[in-house]
């Protein structure tokens, strides 16, 4: 592990261990280091105990897309514009809009 970012936040979380702001950043350096299932565990536990933090959608989608889980990734794409949809944030809607489509069509 190259990242220095990943033992503060993993500090950070020691105090705070479901915010979900920490868990993605988390969640987003882990994938910049290489490791995919580390940020699939931390999009997850977004998923289940902040279901309205609506980036984590987005990410944990590309994060299935590059493991060819398209069918899951489409899912969690359409859960996300659901998340959105309630938040009234039209600027993830779009960008999970964007990416469903892109599945959509191939």
């Amino acid at each position: 592990m190259n990242n220095t970012r990943i033992p503060r936040l993993l500090e950070f979380l020691k105090a705070t261990p479901n915010d979900p702001f920490l868990n993605h950043a988390l969640a987003l350096e882990w994938i910049k280091d290489g490791d995919d299932a580390q940020a699939k565990i931390l999009f997850e536990k977004n998923r289940q105990s902040a279901p309205d933090y609506v980036a984590t959608y987005y990410h944990l989608g590309k994060l299935l897309e590059r493991q060819s889980a398209t069918d899951e990734a489409a899912k969690i794409y359409e859960e996300g514009l659901a998340a959105a949809r309630r938040a009234g944030d039209n600027h993830s809607f779009s960008e999970l809009r964007g990416a469903l489509d892109e599945i959509l069509d191939y």
